[in-house]
């Protein structure tokens, strides 16, 4: 029992690390013993990242791989490069994700699609092309960021698309997990509140938004670096076994009132 958080020997992907939470995603994964493969449309972000790890853990494989995760046949390449590199796939962080905030009468068919097929579809199709090679050796750990926003709204900024898209990657987790629960492969999400990416610094936190948000958040205060790593490292090691089908919301306390 005391080796439950370590991830040596195991390998990773994590969909969605060119920049962000993704990044410290993977750096924390590294540090825990794992190799990596990180995935993402910006090649040459991706490569950045990967020697930045590599510099601070140079014992790990990490491998940057270009892959948008709305196209099919990019993700089973993508799927099949990793199985060449490691032999297997232990852990998968579905973490890609892009948000709009326009209200939905001026919402247009493009951007509603761009929102839903990144952060739905994506999990999806990733989780699809993974979980076949996790199901041959009856192991798996699949970790899905979802959102609070996938089980409240926002009344200041309408993102209409991510509440949707978020909200089935809840439920989606639920049901893949209860699939393959018997398959020794555990699905669950976490569901992160107000943390300062690329992707949130012109929208959640602009500032009637974040004024309202640490008016009502509990804690008074969006997340700090480094606050999701104890969620996801609970989802990705054995200290999971017996858990699944779960969204863990780590929000300082917003989604409890």
């Amino acid at each position: 029992m005391t080796n439950l958080f370590d991830l040596t020997g195991k390998t990773a992907i994590i969909a969605g690390a060119s920049s962000g939470i993704g990044v410290q995603f993977a750096e924390m994964l590294a540090e825990q013993g794992a190799d990596i493969a990180i995935l993402a449309r910006r090649y040459d972000k991706l490569v950045a990242v990967a020697e930045d790890i590599r510099a601070k853990y140079p014992e790990r494989r990490i491998i940057p791989i270009e892959c948008d995760v709305r196209k099919e046949d990019q993700i089973i390449v993508a799927v099949q490069k990793v199985m060449e590199a490691f032999g297997k796939i232990d852990i998968l962080l579905n973490n890609a994700g892009v948000v709009d905030a326009v209200p939905i009468e001026a919402l247009e068919e493009e951007a509603w699609d761009r929102v839903l097929d990144t952060d739905l579809k994506g999990v999806f199709l990733m989780s699809k092309h993974v979980i076949r090679h996790m199901k041959e050796r009856n192991y798996g750990k699949i970790v899905n960021t979802a959102s609070m926003l996938g089980l409240t709204a926002s009344a200041s900024v309408p993102t209409h698309s991510y509440n949707a898209a978020k909200g089935g990657v809840i439920h989606l987790t639920r049901g893949v997990a209860a699939t393959y629960a018997k398959h020794g492969i555990t699905v669950n999400a976490i569901g992160p509140s107000l943390f300062k990416t690329e992707m949130t610094e012109n929208t959640l936190f602009a500032e009637k938004a974040l004024k309202m948000y640490n008016a009502v958040c509990p804690m008074g205060r969006p997340g700090n670096p480094g606050e999701l790593n104890g969620a996801v490292l609970y989802f990705a090691s054995d200290a999971s076994s017996y858990t699944t089908g779960q969204t863990l919301f780590v929000d300082g306390g917003w989604t409890i009132i």
